[in-house]
């Protein structure tokens, strides 16, 4: 994908599938040539014309109504075009090859994914963490990951980095100042204070820290595996947190044979329940191919339930065999099913009893898991983040981290202490697209859908 914006693109910018309305969307350097060449008229600037869409030989496609937003003010600084018709796919199709014959001398072609966002973002109308909230806010899958989308794209987390890091220029600013003059035989960390000035960027740095830590859980979410041997309740917990019978559950051993996925939210964090084959030793060739599989997926666990039977003792040989075998560094909560069928409740302490067929204790396994994921209701994240952020914003804390060491020594390091300001810097900027790779951009976007 071309990162200079040159020729004019055309997309269908609605999703794929019949619908009451559908939009094709044109972007250019200037279209006010395709606007005349399509409806013989000039268009007023960001008012809505009822037309028939024509072709050059007279037939109407469709009728509906076409916008024109001359640049810079529109979504991607550049002149933008907007045909609003009927939903149907062979309708836009044929809307969308008029524009493109239209405008063929122009070179308009068709719109790589995600290239109308890029073209705002490269115009300077968003900043690179606004035009991945585009994204997220419309693959948000709950009302509370939607919300922080919509805050990210409004520029509120810009707004709080890009204050971080006008700090931080200032600081920058102060020690260059100083290292320009060394005659001048000021003692720079006494005189301007820069230590308390280190010590309250620093503050204000973990702050956002653990606030984006909320916004990558609410967008990310956990991968949680199930896992255990046949017959302890996996696919009947997996359907009591869904809420609904998406595994089938019977006595007979075996019974899943390869992995059941099913997204739930809780308080708005999505959570990716992964049912899989229970573990033990089988001649069957196709559980055992399920077993392979259910192993994997307990490799790419962010959170494993190992489920026990609470009918047949916590421990048995092939739960310890199964413990033995789970990875070290990846939390495992331990799960006694079927409490429902003992004389007593189990008290929790190691392990968390509960009845999947009852509902009895999966409050407790719920805030279990939100527990894991370092989720804190009372200090939700007001923005949607990524886990590049995050490395960003830890990078700079870092990098102050060293800045404050070479503070605690004297005048004599300033130039250290500039040094490490400046790549604090740069990670902060790289988070908005001040400082950013090429591959960094084509990464992003190529992930976004056509047409947006």
């Amino acid at each position: 994908m071309s990162l200079i914006p040159s020729v004019p693109i055309a997309a269908i910018a609605t999703a794929p599938g019949r619908g009451g309305v559908g939009i094709v969307r044109v972007s250019g350097a200037s279209l006010a040539e395709l606007v005349r060449r399509l409806f013989q008229r000039e268009l007023t600037p960001r008012h809505a014309h009822l037309l028939p869409f024509k072709t050059e030989a007279g037939e109407t496609l469709d009728e509906g109504l076409a916008l024109f937003f001359p640049a810079p003010h529109s979504y991607t600084g550049e002149d933008v075009l907007e045909l609003q018709g009927h939903g149907g796919p062979a309708v836009l199709r044929r809307v969308l090859q008029l524009c493109l014959d239209g405008g063929r001398d122009m070179g308009l072609r068709i719109a790589e994914p995600g290239e109308f966002t890029q073209r705002a973002f490269l115009n300077g109308r968003i900043d690179l963490a606004q035009a991945e909230a585009v994204a997220d806010l419309i693959e948000a899958t709950s009302v509370a990951a939607a919300r922080g989308a919509m805050a990210s794209l409004s520029g509120v987390f810009s707004e709080k980095v890009n204050a971080l890091a006008d700090r931080i220029v200032h600081l920058r600013m102060l020690v260059e100042a100083t290292l320009d003059f060394p005659e001048e035989e000021i003692d720079f960390l006494e005189k301007y204070q820069a230590r308390p000035m280190l010590d309250a960027l620093s503050g204000d740095l973990r702050a956002i820290i653990a606030q984006t830590r909320q916004g990558v859980i609410l967008r990310e979410g956990l991968h949680v595996v199930l896992a255990g041997r046949p017959n302890v309740g996996k696919s009947s917990l997996l359907n009591a947190l869904a809420g609904d019978e998406v595994a089938i559950v019977t006595p007979i051993a075996g019974t899943t044979r390869d992995k059941v996925v099913q997204e739930i939210h809780l308080d708005g964090v999505p959570l990716h329940i992964v049912d899989t084959a229970g573990l033990r030793e089988t001649d069957d060739p196709v559980e055992s191919i399920g077993i392979q599989r259910t192993w994997q997926e307990i490799e790419r666990a962010d959170v494993i339930l190992h489920l026990l039977d609470a009918t047949s003792g916590e421990e048995q040989a092939l739960d310890a065999d199964i413990s033995a075998r789970l990875p070290p560094d990846t939390p495992v909560l331990k799960v006694v099913n079927k409490i429902d069928l003992l004389a007593a409740t189990p008290a929790a302490g190691a392990v968390l009893p509960i009845s999947a067929r009852t509902g009895a204790g999966l409050d407790t396994l719920r805030k279990a898991l939100l527990d894991i994921a370092g989720w804190n209701p009372g200090a939700e994240s007001p923005w949607l983040a990524r886990e590049r952020h995050l490395r960003a914003l830890n990078q700079a804390e870092e990098h102050l981290a060293i800045a404050a060491g070479h503070a605690a020594m004297d005048d004599r390091v300033l130039d250290l202490f500039a040094e490490e300001l400046r790549l604090a810097h740069e990670s902060l900027s790289s988070i908005t697209g001040e400082f950013t790779s090429d591959d960094l951009l084509g990464e992003i976007f190529s992930r976004f859908c056509i047409g947006k």
